[in-house]
């Protein structure tokens, strides 16, 4: 394996074997932040992720007088909690990359009495976010942005929030927390109908917090509330763990342990896809616990002979994230796998249908775009050759896990976007290649 700053060059190495522990999940990082930054008290949160998504929730609450004190261990910090009410920034809001600090903070800044502009990177800048912007508005906001709102940046004045009832567009969990995190400083009862099941991470912390969500099938309910501080230890995350799922499944002479992995039922799609492949007892979970309130396991992977399936419906808001690597799955799958009802891919940090297609095409893939999904036949094979990142880090490390199960070596362009949401990925490649003795410590892991 070779490398500059931007690209690596993989090849398949003759076994595939290591024990290792994910960045703590994006998700809850973020919450554990958000959530405590406005709470009573003082909380530890420990295996934080350190991806460049966290960072930038981090630095934009630190601009806001949140109190966050780094710990004595990687992943561990101390939140001092303001109450309800933050300070006025006194520049921009960088979200930079990360559509969760847009849309998470965009809630929270809405039920803040001041004036505030929220930007992003150039990718993040693309991305929709009339579907929080109308919401917010509704709940008594004022919020602005490029192209009518559609686009950041935004601007937001907030304070003297009323509770809604409201229809989610998308079965989207940003969508959902932005409301929420809105909805704890409105005027009565804010009231929210999915189309679908998403995570349900938020509903859980603020749960924890001191605030009762009323949950009747697919819809939620939160009145104003005040949390309380809570201590939050952050699993593994899940789609940080599903390229090595993947990886390990596909190569023919694997062994790969994934410690600590968090198994939140609305986060675990990529698993149940994966055994409707016929993953079976080559995908086990292994000391089955619960740390934080989340439910967590050790995940053992071994070869398997996948198979192809239909992927959409109900499952595809708990995968949505994982369809780049379950793509690859699909290449070296017998059969056809069609994975539909994801549209939504097509507005994230890029069109991932498109990409994910487009790339795999490079590897010679038999592999077809739809407008919502794609359709893959499994050839059990794929040939290295330059990729592109197109600026997506799950997308970067996708083509990475390519390149462990290819003839040939295969180039990873934009190989450093991976560090968005997994800053050790490439030096926990080379473990498990036999490339270093040692894995290094993980990021955001105390």
């Amino acid at each position: 394996m070779t490398a500059d700053k931007m690209a690596r060059t993989i090849s398949r190495p003759a076994r595939l074997e290591g024990d290792l522990a994910v960045p703590g999940d994006k998700s809850i990082s973020h919450r554990s932040l958000i959530l405590n930054a406005i709470a009573q008290g003082t909380a530890r949160v420990t295996g934080l992720s350190n991806g460049e998504d966290v960072m930038s929730t981090l630095a934009c609450l630190r601009a806001m007088g949140a109190e966050i004190a780094d710990g004595d261990n990687p992943g561990e910090y101390t939140v001092v909690g303001k109450g309800p009410t933050l300070e006025e920034p006194s520049d921009i809001l960088d979200a930079g990359n990360s559509g969760t600090s847009m849309r998470l903070l965009s809630g929270l800044l809405a039920a803040q009495p001041f004036l505030s502009v929220l930007t992003g990177d150039a990718s993040l800048r693309s991305r929709p976010m009339r579907r929080i912007v109308d919401p917010l508005q509704r709940m008594g906001a004022q919020v602005t942005g490029r192209q009518d709102g559609s686009l950041a940046p935004l601007v937001i004045r907030g304070g003297s929030l009323r509770g809604i009832e409201y229809d989610l567009p998308v079965a989207s969990a940003q969508v959902k927390s932005c409301i929420l995190l809105a909805g704890l400083s409105a005027d009565g009862d804010t009231v929210i109908h999915q189309p679908a099941l998403s995570r349900d991470h938020t509903e859980r912390m603020v749960t924890a917090m001191g605030a009762t969500v009323e949950e009747d099938g697919l819809a939620l309910s939160l009145g104003p509330s005040s949390l309380r501080a809570v201590d939050i230890s952050v699993p593994g995350d899940i789609s940080s763990a599903a390229f090595w799922i993947v990886a390990g499944l596909c190569h023919p002479d694997s062994r790969v342990l994934v410690r600590g992995v968090g198994l939140n039922p609305s986060r675990t799609g990529i698993i149940d896809a994966l055994l409707a492949m016929g993953a079976g007892d080559s995908l086990q979970l292994v000391d089955e616990r619960t740390e934080g309130g989340e439910p967590v396991a050790d995940l053992l992977v071994t070869p398997a002979q996948l198979r192809g399936a239909e992927i959409g419906g109900d499952m595809i808001p708990r995968i949505l994230d994982e369809i780049p690597i379950l793509a690859v799955a699909a290449c070296f799958a017998e059969g056809e796998t069609v994975i539909r009802d994801a549209a939504e891919l097509r507005v994230k940090e890029s069109d991932r249908i498109a990409t994910t297609v487009g790339e795999l095409l490079r590897l010679g893939a038999d592999i077809e775009a739809r407008e919502d999904g794609m359709v893959i036949r499994g050839t059990g094979r794929l040939t290295g050759a330059a990729c592109e990142s197109h600026g997506d880090h799950r997308l970067a490390m996708a083509m990475a896990v390519c390149g462990v199960l290819t003839d040939g070596e295969t180039e990873v362009h934009g190989a450093s976007d991976a560090s968005v949401s997994y800053p050790s990925f490439w030096e926990d490649l080379e473990l498990l290649a036999g490339l270093r003795q040692e894995s290094p410590l993980p990021s955001g892991e105390g």
